[in-house]
């Protein structure tokens, strides 16, 4: 006590404390706070205790032989304490073998502290920590790893007694971090063989010995990885990581060198890589020239070479252009030659999605940052700059040429459409499109399109389609050996309904391009098969142009095989609800059919004739005006088969008529030119008719209904049906050619009508009776008048009344005229013009597709 105050105060000291530290295992206080407090008393002891002299100054102090002895005891005395505290505390709880990991950082902020008997304490009750180990079923030590990291470095100290120590401190935690799926400790230790040398029992199993973990870096990345810990691997890594930014020089080396060996034998167990290249970006973001940059970009390389998919995601998600330091991080990725193909695949991954759309896919699930707009497409633009160059990705290049062509066609689509260009960026999907024709050896493509100013106007939405074109033309044009290779993988992209609408635009131009210029027509059938599905896609620009496709086919349409089901397909298109479509329909159909086989023809016609009807009655007055004509002219194509028209003929009568009061004059002269090739063929004796420009419309219906009297009377009972129809239409027009011709036809089919058939047709002209045009509702009073009068002649016996249509069939009275009525839009027939009307209708045609 005399000699010795320091030792005595640091005995006391430590005895005070105990009491404390232990007693707060026992209380109510929250885990967090209770740990915490625990934590400063044992810094606070810490401090105190390994302060004092080493044990050759203390034996100094005594004064005798009992006198040494006493404080020898006393000295060993203080540290037993304090490491029993530890014990007690790690015995009640595993998830305190934290507070040996503080003591590490601890020592290694003030070296002071790190001495031989601080890491015996450490190992001792780490040793006891893996004897009780052995005892459960689990271990909750999250903090393994950790230490295990600080433990490892310690095993290249320079000090020899400090590598004793934590050689075997590291022994004892890679022994509990096993022991959770190895019970059996003798499986975990490998034997020596009769030379002393390590024998290898298997690839995945290491000697686990104290004196081989001495400054054997291999044998200790090896071991590292048999944790069956989940996170044990991965924290181990971490820390090294950390003490490879902050460490001094020399730790921050054996840092480097120990986690590169680790990540080169257990890269794919480690789960936090985004984490890690997260914090090397930011790191080298503050500072480019860290001492430390090549051992960081070796670590980037080597969890490429086991995760390639991760490290690309991550180094995908981060702002728009990417910085010098991301630049950089890919050149590092790039030095992994192994993982090209599933480099570029990722990065083709990543290209499916389009820039500035909010997250809904798939790939989202592996975002790491907050931001909900995806911008990764663009950056993995940027990236393909640095990617395609790599001389040791050409392989990789080569074999997914089309894919990597296809996908930044589109980017560049989608790039030219973002706001985001106001900002001058660069468009990095057409930097990328000039590398790859560069590497692929297609630098006289690059030279042409460059030529042709071509680069330089993608930045224009408007053009983007037809550099698309150029750019097919350009490659068709220069023979560019992929073709075989790019051909194949359009082909099987192009039947995808999943792909968005601006991919199946982009698909088919290039498709075309490249059909155009190496095949001659026809097709191959299985190429033509696409475009006859393309009609009927749901974006109207496929439709268009796989539609213009077919019509050029024209010419050799009877060399291909199921005209009919191609032809069935463009009729399809009728159906569509965009205009544009159903006139380029129009006249793709009409292009085929003047060079179809007749036989063929005969067999379709009476479907085609049947579609163009609805056409008749379209709001758009071009695709009227064409159908009607197009109808006329089937008829004059198919005159040797009239018996079979006829009644075709009869089917498109009632709009055929009624258009001939249309708006618009395109309309009427069609209809005119359509019912004089049907008065040529059933001799209604109209054509002096409709070739006087001043012709009235009641006069014509009224000569129709006199020839139907006599030849056609069975079919009037389906004209008044097919009339009902336009009465309920919202051009004034057609109401009033529809009441008029309904008139007629009552009268003419009075015979044949029942009584109750007569009562609907009244009711539903009544309805007219409430029209604000006064016109209409004259016209409508004398319809209704007539509808009467014929339902007052009838008799209400059936008998009678069927007596009546046999005695009136044979009546050859002819219809006398009713209304009376001239139309003042007749006016338009006077403006007859000149002008080939077939011209014209070319011209307001093509008009209407602009």
């Amino acid at each position: 006590e005399h000699v010795a105050d320091d030792l005595v105060d640091a005995f006391s000291y430590l005895l005070c404390h105990q009491p404390m530290i232990l007693a707060m295992n026992s209380s109510f206080v929250d885990p967090l706070l209770q740990f915490q407090s625990q934590m400063n008393l044992i810094e606070s002891c810490f401090r105190t205790i390994f302060a004092i002299p080493n044990l050759d100054s203390v034996k100094k102090m005594g004064t005798g032989s009992e006198d040494t002895e006493d404080v020898e005891n006393l000295y060993h005395n203080i540290f037993h304490l304090f490491e029993d505290t530890l014990i007690i505390l790690i015995s009640k709880d595993f998830y305190k073998l934290q507070i040996l990991k503080e003591m590490v950082m601890w020592m290694n902020k003030d070296h002071f502290f790190l001495q031989e008997r601080a890491l015996l304490v450490i190992s001792r009750v780490l040793n006891f920590s893996f004897k009780e180990s052995e005892k459960i079923n689990s271990v909750d030590a999250p903090c393994l790893g950790f230490l295990a990291a600080d433990m490892c470095l310690l095993c290249f100290h320079g000090d020899p007694l400090i590598v004793k120590q934590a050689s075997m401190g590291l022994y004892y935690i890679l022994c509990i971090a096993r022991c959770p799926n190895a019970h059996n400790t003798k499986t975990m230790y490998a034997k020596y063989s009769e030379h002393g040398s390590y024998s290898q029992t298997s690839t995945t199993e290491v000697e686990l010995l104290p004196k081989i973990l001495q400054q054997d870096k291999v044998k200790i990345a090896l071991s590292v990885g048999q944790s069956p810990l989940p996170f044990f691997l991965t924290d181990f890594v971490w820390s090294l990581l950390k003490t490879l930014f902050r460490a001094d020089y020399e730790t921050a080396l054996e840092a480097a060198s120990m986690l590169q060996l680790t990540l080169e034998y257990h890269a794919q167990k480690v789960t936090v890589v985004s984490k890690i290249l997260d914090d090397i970006h930011k790191e080298l973001y503050v500072n480019e020239s860290h001492i430390m940059k090549d051992a960081m970009m070796q670590i980037i390389s080597l969890l490429t070479r086991a995760s390639p998919k991760n490290v690309i995601f991550q180094l995908m998600d981060y702002p728009v252009p990417a910085d010098n330091t991301l630049i950089m991080m890919w050149e590092a990725v790039s030095t992994e030659s192994t993982v090209a193909l599933q480099v570029l695949k990722t990065l083709l991954l990543i290209l499916k999605g389009k820039p500035g759309d909010m997250e809904d896919t798939v790939l989202d699930k592996r975002r790491f940052s907050l931001d909900t707009t995806n911008m990764m497409p663009v950056m993995a633009s940027q990236a393909l700059c640095t990617f395609l160059a790599v001389k040791s990705y050409k392989k990789a290049v080569a074999q997914l040429f089309p894919q990597l062509l296809m996908a930044l066609v589109l980017q560049l689509f989608y790039s030219s459409q973002l706001k985001m260009l106001s900002k001058e960026w660069p468009l990095f999907a057409r930097d990328a499109l000039r590398v790859l024709l560069n590497c692929s050896g297609l630098q006289e493509v690059d030279y042409a399109l460059k030529k042709k100013n071509c680069w330089n106007k993608f930045s224009q939405t408007v053009y983007h389609r037809y550099g698309v074109y150029l750019i097919a033309k350009t490659l068709s044009d220069n023979n560019f050996p992929q073709f075989s290779q790019t051909l194949h993988y359009l082909h099987k992209i192009s039947g995808d309904s999943s792909r968005r609408s601006e991919d199946s635009i982009i698909t088919v131009i290039l498709f075309t391009e490249l059909l155009n210029n190496f095949f001659k027509d026809p097709f191959p059938e299985e190429f033509l098969v696409l475009y006859k599905n393309w009609v009927n896609d749901p974006n109207p620009e496929v439709s268009k142009l796989s539609l213009q496709k077919i019509g050029s086919m024209a010419p050799v349409i009877n060399n291909t095989e199921n005209i009919c089901s191609l032809l069935m397909a463009v009729l399809d298109a009728f159906l569509s609800k965009e205009k544009t479509v159903v006139i380029r329909a129009l006249l793709t159909l009409r292009r085929i059919l003047v060079k179809l086989d007749k036989a063929t023809y005969s067999s379709v016609c009476i479907k085609i004739a049947s579609s163009y009807f609805p056409l008749m009655d379209h709001v758009n007055g071009g695709i009227r005006s064409m159908a009607i004509r197009h109808f006329g002219e089937l008829l004059i194509d198919m005159k040797q088969y009239r018996l079979l028209l006829n009644s075709v003929v009869l089917g498109g009568l009632v709009p055929l008529i009624l258009f001939l009061e249309d708006t618009e004059t395109r309309v009427v002269q069609a209809c005119r030119y359509t019912l004089e090739i049907c008065d040529l063929e059933l001799k209604w004796s109209i054509s002096h008719l409709l070739k006087d420009g001043n012709y009235s419309f009641e006069l014509v219906v009224l000569n129709i209904c006199n020839n139907l009297l006599t030849h056609h009377e069975t079919i009037i009972t389906d004209l008044i049906s097919d009339t009902l129809g336009f009465l309920g239409s919202s051009r004034d027009h057609l109401r009033r050619g529809a009441l008029i011709l309904i008139g007629y036809l009552a009268k003419l089919g009075e015979n044949l009508l029942l009584k109750e058939e007569i009562e609907v047709m009244l009711e539903v002209a009544e309805r007219v009776l409430r029209d604000k045009d006064p016109v209409i509702k004259q016209l409508t009073e004398k319809t209704c008048k007539i509808f009467k009068e014929i339902s007052d002649n009838m008799s209400s016996s059936a008998i009678k009344q069927t007596s009546r249509r046999l005695l009136k069939f044979f009546s050859t009275k002819k219809l006398k005229p009713i209304y009376n009525w001239t139309s003042e839009e007749s006016s338009y027939v006077k403006e007859k013009k000149e002008l080939n009307i077939v011209q014209r209708l070319e011209e307001e045609t093509e008009e209407d597709i602009q």
